[in-house]
Order: C-alpha cells, then sequence, then structure tokens
C-alpha cells in the first residue's frame, strides 16, 4: 500500500501508459470496470475500499490525500484518468502543472461515468483522444471543447503528428492556430510526405486553401501557412514563415556502406554534412539502409539509436536486383553486391532518380533518396 506523505514523491509501480485514479465508493466501481477493458492502464484507488483481490488484479492501494499522489503520476504516465469532479481536478494539478509539451493527457470522468471530460494536455498529451476511448469503453459522453476538435478543422500542433511530422519551431503555434481556429486565410504548401492528413468527412474549410508553391501562397497574401517539406527554405521563401510553420515529414533514405570498425562520429559527421549540402533538413530523415552484413556494424547503430531512425537492411541478392548506375566489381568481391549504399535507398523509398547517387568520404559511401510523394 501507498503511504502518500508530504515530504516526498509516492512511490508508485508503473506498468502501463496511462493510469486510473479513483477515491470514491461509486469511482472505485466504476475504475475496476474500466481497469478490465482499458488494459493498458494501471489502477489506484483509497485503501479503505479494499475488496481482497487488489494483489491478484494489481491494483495499487493508497491512503492520504490524492494530492500527493498525482505529482508522481505526473512524471510517470502518459495520460491520467480521474474519477473525481472536475473541481477538484483543476485545483489539485495546477501548482504541478509545467508546459503543454510535457504535461500529461487528464481526462476526468463523474461518479456515475456519465460524461467523460478531456481536461488538459488535448492535442499533444493525447487527452482528446483518451476521452473518446474512454468514453466507449464505459458507453459515456465525450467532452471535448478545444476549438479545432470542435470545429472539424486542423489542430495545428498535430498537423501531421501520426505520419511522425514534426515542426522545426513552435514559436508561432499560437498564432496560426489562433488563424485556423478563427477562420481566417490559411495557405498550405506540400512538398513531400503523407497526402491523407485530412481525416474529417466534411470538405477542407474553404478558407484554408492547397496551394501548389510556397512562391504562390506568397502571392495569396494568406493570414497564416503551412509548409510540408523536407527542404530548407530559401531567404525569400522564409517571409512565408512570418506567421507560419514549416512541418517535417519523414521521407529521407540514407544509404551507407562502410569500412568495418568505422565509429559512429565519422559516419554521424558524414551523414549531417551531406544532408546539409543538399539543403535538405536532419528532422526529414526517415531511415538509415545499408546490406545485411552491416547489420550489426556498431558504428551505424549508435547512430540510428541517436537519432531515432529505422534501420533496414538488404541480402546482397535483392541488392543486385536493384538498378545500380554504378556497379563495382570491388564491393561484389568483399560484399556479394555490386553496390550498397545507392540500392539500398532504391530499394526503400521506391525512387526513380536519387537526391545523391552515391559519394565517398573517408571509410563512408552514402547515397540519399527521398520517398516519392
Amino acid at each position: 500500500m501507498i503511504e502518500l506523505k508530504e515530504e516526498e514523491l509516492a512511490p508508485i509501480k508503473q506498468s502501463h501508459s496511462y493510469a486510473i485514479v479513483a477515491i470514491t465508493k461509486h469511482g472505485v466501481e466504476l475504475s475496476r470496470k474500466l481497469h478490465t477493458v482499458f488494459t493498458n492502464s494501471d489502477l489506484y484507488y483509497m485503501s479503505k475500499f479494499e475488496k481482497g483481490d487488489e494483489e491478484h488484479r494489481q491494483v495499487q492501494l493508497f491512503s492520504g490525500s490524492v494530492r500527493m499522489l498525482l505529482p508522481a503520476l505526473f512524471k510517470q504516465y502518459k495520460g491520467i484518468i480521474l474519477i473525481i469532479s472536475l473541481g477538484a481536478v483543476v485545483r489539485m494539478i495546477a501548482p504541478i502543472l509545467k508546459d503543454k509539451k510535457t504535461d500529461p493527457g487528464i481526462v476526468v470522468i463523474d461518479d456515475k461515468g456519465e460524461n467523460v471530460i478531456s481536461v488538459l494536455s488535448g492535442h499533444l498529451g493525447g487527452a482528446n483522444e483518451l476521452t473518446k476511448e474512454v468514453a466507449a469503453a464505459l458507453d459515456a459522453k465525450a467532452i471535448i471543447t478545444t476549438a479545432s476538435d470542435v470545429q472539424k478543422t486542423i489542430p495545428v500542433d498535430l498537423f501531421g503528428s501520426r505520419f511522425g511530422w514534426v515542426w522545426d519551431s513552435a514559436e508561432k503555434l499560437t498564432p496560426v492556430s489562433a488563424s485556423v481556429v478563427n477562420e481566417e486565410h490559411v495557405a498550405i504548401v506540400q512538398e513531400s510526405g503523407e497526402q491523407n492528413w485530412w481525416t474529417y468527412e466534411i470538405p477542407l474549410p474553404e478558407q484554408i486553401v492547397v496551394y501548389p508553391s510556397i512562391d504562390g501562397a506568397l502571392q495569396a497574401k494568406p493570414k497564416a501557412a503551412l509548409v510540408v517539406t523536407h527542404r530548407q527554405l530559401s531567404q525569400t521563401e522564409n517571409r512565408i514563415l512570418e506567421n507560419g510553420i514549416v512541418y517535417r515529414p519523414k521521407v529521407i533514405a540514407i544509404g551507407i556502406g562502410c569500412n568495418r570498425g568505422t565509429s559512429a562520429a565519422e559516419i554521424e559527421q558524414v551523414i549531417v554534412e551531406t544532408v546539409a549540402e543538399l539543403k535538405f533538413s536532419l528532422k526529414s530523415v526517415k531511415a538509415i539502409c545499408t546490406i545485411s552484413i552491416k547489420k550489426d556494424e556498431i558504428g551505424l547503430l549508435e547512430v540510428v539509436q541517436k537519432y531515432g531512425w529505422e534501420f533496414v537492411y538488404y541480402e546482397p541478392k535483392e541488392l543486385n536486383q536493384a538498378k545500380i548506375e554504378a556497379p563495382s566489381d570491388t564491393v561484389y568481391k568483399y560484399t556479394g553486391a555490386y553496390g550498397v549504399s545507392e540500392p539500398a535507398v532504391r530499394i526503400y523509398t521506391g525512387a526513380e532518380q536519387l537526391e545523391l547517387v552515391k559519394k565517398k568520404s573517408g571509410n563512408v559511401t552514402i547515397s540519399v533518396g527521398v520517398i516519392p510523394f
């Protein structure tokens, strides 16, 4: 049992992504029901409502004020589901709020389980989606008040997030979001990345206009802009970002061939320099591609781990079936393939034309391709 003390962080045991917390008799019954169907959750409730099966059900009991439990939950969980009155929750979480980029999603359920309310971090913290899931599990009403969800328009802070898109800077998130929800003229320019980002059954709002180029969008003088591209913008194009955001889709694949024992530092330096030379964004790199005999290459493994990139490798016979502009008998002698970096990128991206066919730098050979739009 967790005995909550004012001067220390509660000693919780996290096993899943979400926490369910209850402090009343009816709330405990509801929490146990939800815990049964919401399997990616840990359950916490007050020890005075102990039923005897808590150890078997892996329920964590606590005594004392629930307010002292929340700081520990905030640090550990992606989302917290509280079967506590909304007013009490607001007062308890206020002192521990930090930033919408790091605070967990907070969802409140009333004691009868009739309403599920998204309270905090609706977008970035995932509370809106969590609210919908919990409401469906309880056959309850989901209450979501964020403007973009209510109006069925683009949530600027989550645009493309399901595809792994990331923004270059969060500086303009608030003013651009305001332009979207206030139905001002907003330009979208997409040069790469997934195209099925509009998920509502209704058409795109008429004030949100898709332009074929940044120059075209600039001429239209929109109030705000969303630009989806893997490349760095020119000085002239940067004017679109006076009230705009650049999103980086994961579309760049990098083929790597290297001598055995090449350091991670050398591999990383070649990648960073090459991406910069191409005027691309490192944030748009999706994968490192190579040959199967390099699947245990320490330097490669360290680089992909550092950046969180996919690591893909192919057998020599697969590489030999791909187009190779500059086949090498020497490479074939040592690997069984007539090329490594170039064919690996062609296979992964499916691109006919590569941004960089092949470049040799020290112990590293690099090729770069972009997944076609």
